[in-house]
């Protein structure tokens, strides 16, 4: 049963449910991956019912209990990410699919920008300006995300480096980060052992951990002082990167004004070594 499929099922019952299952139903289809990846007490906790409220609810759906419905979630979540299967839903839909990719960067820019509070964008400024040091932090794609934050705060002017697989291990890597530091991670799925257990080795260090994913069932949330959302969907590779580094974009040109003068000196300095002509051409245009 894939995703859509879980869906439909689950509008289908939600209607002749009593209103308290009608509550859990109603959770489970707004926060299906944060349902698939939780413990039952958990989303128990968060709905402030019982376990066996839960197991209620899954068999109304159909399903023997409520780990059947969880194995489900899990798989339905899980093929959101495989690329084989979503380059095979791809071909088998009648959709245009540049069309298709063109409307879903939409809605990751929009759902990006709905889930960027100022609150959280003045936190921001503030960890990262306050920092000795600036670990950015990436797998796979997502590392991608984290070279780029690294060069725009290197940019700037501060002291920013990037972690992420090489010789030396992510854990290995995170041992010099201290209590004066900042880790900036950014994870999409799927989510990685060695980022996680990096990142809680970090936050027993004392580093404070800025981590930027699709959801708040990302395991490197357990251990963030702030956690930033952006959208990431995608009809065909895993995860798209548009979302995320639009968030980083922003991120960063606010924090540039918030810097003032310290940011300024750094620019310049950078419009100076802009102007080398051993490496660029000025002819045509400067711009980093």
């Amino acid at each position: 049963m894939d995703s859509a499929q879980l869906q439909a099922l689950m509008m289908g019952k939600i209607g002749d449910m009593p209103n308290k299952a009608r509550r859990v139903a109603e959770y489970l289809l707004a926060n299906m991956r944060e349902a698939a990846f939780r413990s039952i007490g958990e989303v128990a906790d968060e709905l402030r019912v019982s376990k066996a409220q839960l197991v209620r609810v899954a068999r109304m759906l159909g399903f023997s209990g409520y780990s059947e419905l969880k194995d489900c979630l899990q798989k339905a979540i899980l093929e959101q990410v495989n690329p084989a299967a979503m380059l095979a839903k791809a071909v088998n839909s009648q959709e245009d699919l540049p069309e298709t990719i063109h409307r879903m960067e939409h809605a990751n820019l929009d759902d990006t920008w709905t889930q960027l509070s100022p609150q959280n964008l003045t936190a921001f400024c503030d960890l990262v300006e306050n920092a000795r040091n600036l670990y950015c932090l990436g797998w796979g794609i997502s590392s991608l995300v984290a070279e780029s934050f690294q060069a725009r705060l290197r940019v700037m002017g501060l002291n920013a480096f990037l972690l992420k697989r090489g010789t030396l291990t992510l854990q290995e890597q995170v041992r010099s980060a201290g209590e004066q530091d900042v880790l900036l991670v950014c994870e999409l799925p799927s989510y990685v052992v060695e980022v996680t257990e990096s990142v809680e080795a970090a936050h027993r260090q004392g580093t404070r951990v800025i981590s930027i994913t699709d959801s708040p069932a990302a395991p490197v949330c357990r251990f963030a002082d702030l956690s930033l959302f952006v959208s990431a969907a995608s009809p065909t590779f895993g995860s798209s990167i548009i979302g995320p580094l639009f968030l980083m974009h922003v991120l960063t040109s606010v924090l540039a004004v918030q810097l003032g003068d310290r940011s300024k000196t750094a620019l310049e300095e950078q419009a100076r070594f802009l102007h080398d002509e051993r490496i660029f051409h000025p002819v045509f245009g400067l711009r980093y």
